[in-house]
């Protein structure tokens, strides 16, 4: 794959950490950025997706209540654990 030359601004501080990462791994800078690029952008990606699935599934107007989530928690590592709390909160759709 062909690459393109790209030029940044760096802090001192990040430009020294950058250049110790790539030191301690035996790359190029360069090729530490674009890993470290390449991982921020399928982080943000992985997000968007997220959240875009968590509002489609929120539309749907099926809930666990507060109530029956905090009891649920409050049982984690007790003698009496809870199983996970199904939908208790129906929303009519408008």
């Amino acid at each position: 794959m062909a690459t393109h030359p790209f030029s940044i601004r760096l802090e001192p501080v990040l430009k020294a950490r950058l250049e110790a990462e790539a030191a301690r791994t035996e790359r190029s800078a360069g090729f530490v950025i674009q890993k470290a690029v390449d991982e921020y952008l399928d982080a943000k990606e992985y997000k968007r997706e997220a959240i875009r699935e968590a509002v489609l599934e929120a539309d749907k107007g099926v809930f666990i209540s507060e109530k029956a989530m905090d009891a649920w928690v409050e049982a984690w590592g007790t003698q009496r654990e809870l199983p996970m709390p199904e939908p208790d909160v129906f929303l009519a759709k408008a």
